[in-house]
């Protein structure tokens, strides 16, 4: 078949062109560089850590009692908040009032009669040179005016606890808190000792948790600690380490400081505790590591400003760090806000570095 010369130089010039367009193609712009967030990998020292179950507590809750006897003529309502020194309850005192009444009298009567002995004294001892009197009467005055002040002494006494029991009658609170629970009723005889109302004090509150005793070389007093409910955290401070546990549960007791808080008491928390030794390592924040499902990664920028990506075998975290056991060396710069969406010799800027620096909760 013969190809007329018009038709043949068509198909040359489309196949330059498509020619011209592959070759454009190839050799066409790269695109530019994805703009990143970078944080350097640091040295840290750190532990291992293990969220501990918890409650709050409050550190002044108690089943204040009375120390007289007496039947109940009024106490404070359930939820009632009361002040220091605020009335939790208060005793019919009439019978301790009529004793004190008495006692009085007694107590000057005796003062009377030591009045009475000392004048009488004074006259023996006045004529002892003229030996009018034996000296066995003068002895007898001096025990009788000894007696008289014994006797003075020991109804005062009497007297001053009357008095203090007719206080004591009206039951105050040690500190403030509210009540929260009454043990008796208006109406009841209250026993000496019998608690009247539990009293907590809602404001000076405190987390508490058990732990294994294994681990209790490893937490002391001065440790910050974190603290949290739900998707809220805090600070805590170590405040008592009780390293004793007993024979069935094998755990010690932690009590951790708190700045004010709005937790109420009994709220459930977790409480992250060192399980071992603090050891040197190499931290990096959290948002660097891209975790899969069968690996977990860094994407580490080179010096020629692209990315490569470095597997690493991740450990305990401290705050919003993570500790890196392989795959990472100190000084590396990771890219913390788009890594998952990068590929391994893809070109960056780097945008707004941070600082991964990392301090440890382990004094």
């Amino acid at each position: 078949m013969t190809i007329a010369p018009h038709l043949a130089r068509s198909l040359l010039l489309l196949g330059a062109g498509i020619g011209s367009s592959l070759a454009l193609a190839e050799g066409g712009t790269k695109p530019p560089p994805v703009m990143v967030e970078i944080a350097t990998a640091r040295a840290a020292r750190v532990a291992p850590r293990a969220w501990i179950p918890g409650s709050i507590v409050s550190r002044d809750d108690a089943r204040v009692a009375g120390i007289v006897a007496g039947r109940v003529q009024w106490i404070a309502e359930v939820g009632q908040r009361v002040e220091a020194g605020g009335v939790l309850a208060r005793l019919d005192d009439t019978v301790v009032k009529l004793r004190a009444a008495e006692l009085q009298a007694q107590v000057a009567r005796s003062k009377a009669q030591a009045e009475l002995a000392r004048a009488q004294l004074d006259r023996y001892e006045s004529l002892a040179a003229t030996k009018i009197y034996p000296a066995s009467q003068l002895d007898e005055a001096r025990a009788q005016l000894d007696m008289a002040r014994h006797d003075v002494a020991r109804l005062s006494a009497q007297l001053n606890l009357a008095e203090y029991e007719m206080q004591q009658s009206t039951i105050r609170a040690p500190f403030s808190g509210v009540v929260t629970e009454r043990f008796t009723q208006r109406g009841e005889f209250l026993q000496i000792g019998a608690a009247v109302a539990r009293l907590v004090n809602t404001e000076n509150v405190e987390a508490r948790a058990t732990a294994a005793l294994a681990f209790a070389g490893n937490v002391k007093p001065g440790q910050v600690a974190a603290i949290r409910v739900a998707l809220e955290e805090k600070r805590g401070t170590v405040r008592a380490v009780v390293p004793v546990g007993d024979d069935r549960s094998r755990q010690f007791e932690v009590r951790l400081a708190l700045p004010k808080t709005q937790w109420p008491v009994g709220t459930a928390v977790e409480i992250s505790l060192p399980t071992g030794a603090d050891r040197n390592a190499v931290v990096v924040p959290r948002d660097a590591i891209v975790i899969r499902q069968t690996q977990s990664y860094v994407m580490r920028v080179t010096p020629n400003g692209t990315v490569e990506r470095r597997e690493v075998d991740s450990g305990s975290a401290v705050d919003d760090l993570v500790e890196i056991r392989s795959g990472v060396a100190v000084g590396d710069r990771l890219v913390v806000r788009g890594a998952e969406r990068l590929e391994p010799g893809q070109a960056v800027t780097v945008a707004q570095p941070r600082s991964a620096a990392a301090t440890s909760l382990i004094q």
